[in-house]
């Protein structure tokens, strides 16, 4: 089995610290004192750090350095959905267009995994995680399949924030299972071949995503 690079194992620690709350929103991201604590190198944390602001769970700011993305605010969410609601829809509705069976399989795997993922343990940032990269992976397959470039690109500039939404919302592994269905309408109506069906139950699932995240969020508010 080949070995990862030590900058992809960084980054799957840290990604693991994030998951499990190791490392809080907000919390400083010290280049030289994770160095220390993890025995490595500071050339691959920076490669990782890189890679994780990419994904939008970490930031950086001038003079500040590193730090874990803060938690959506409701402003912040309500803006996000809006987007999604724009471009997710219209990226259902092409792939509905072009489904094939082996599009539709691995769909249909990414929406077992959430069923699985919602066995676990609340606590358990190994279910915790099988969700979030289901849910990740069951959304950019969609993208990909509708084969138009400037959609596709239009959602993978979303996609970090989506990231950053789905891991400080944990509650969305709680709701796994409601999550699985909505996936599993997705999916149906993109077996159907309907690019209107299939838009419409994607817009559903985003607007029922956002409103279980509002939910979590109004105790903190």
């Amino acid at each position: 089995m080949r070995k990862l690079p030590l900058a992809d194992r960084m980054y799957e620690v840290l990604l693991t610290q994030l998951m499990d709350g190791t490392r809080r929103p907000g919390e400083p991201l010290n280049i030289g004192a994770i160095s220390r604590e993890l025995d490595v190198s500071q050339t691959p944390l920076r490669e990782a750090l890189a890679r994780l602001e990419h994904s939008g769970l970490v930031q950086r700011e001038a003079l500040r350095g590193y730090f874990v993305a803060p938690p959506f605010t409701a402003r912040e969410m309500g803006k996000l959905a809006t987007a999604r609601e724009l471009i997710e829809p219209a990226i259902a509705a092409e792939s509905a267009l072009r489904r094939t069976p082996d599009f539709l399989e691995e769909l249909a795997g990414t929406i077992q995994e959430l069923i699985d993922s919602a066995a676990g343990a609340d606590e358990d940032p190994a279910a915790f995680r099988l969700y979030w990269s289901a849910d990740d992976r069951f959304h950019r397959l969609i993208a990909a399949q509708a084969d138009n470039p400037f959609l596709e690109s239009a959602y993978l500039a979303l996609s970090g924030q989506v990231q950053r939404f789905r891991l400080f919302m944990k509650s969305g592994h709680t709701n796994a299972s409601e999550a699985a269905a909505e996936h599993q309408s997705i999916l149906d109506a993109l077996a159907t071949g309907d690019p209107n069906a299939a838009s419409e139950a994607m817009r559903i699932h985003v607007r029922a995503a956002v409103e279980r995240a509002q939910t979590a969020l109004e105790p903190v508010s």
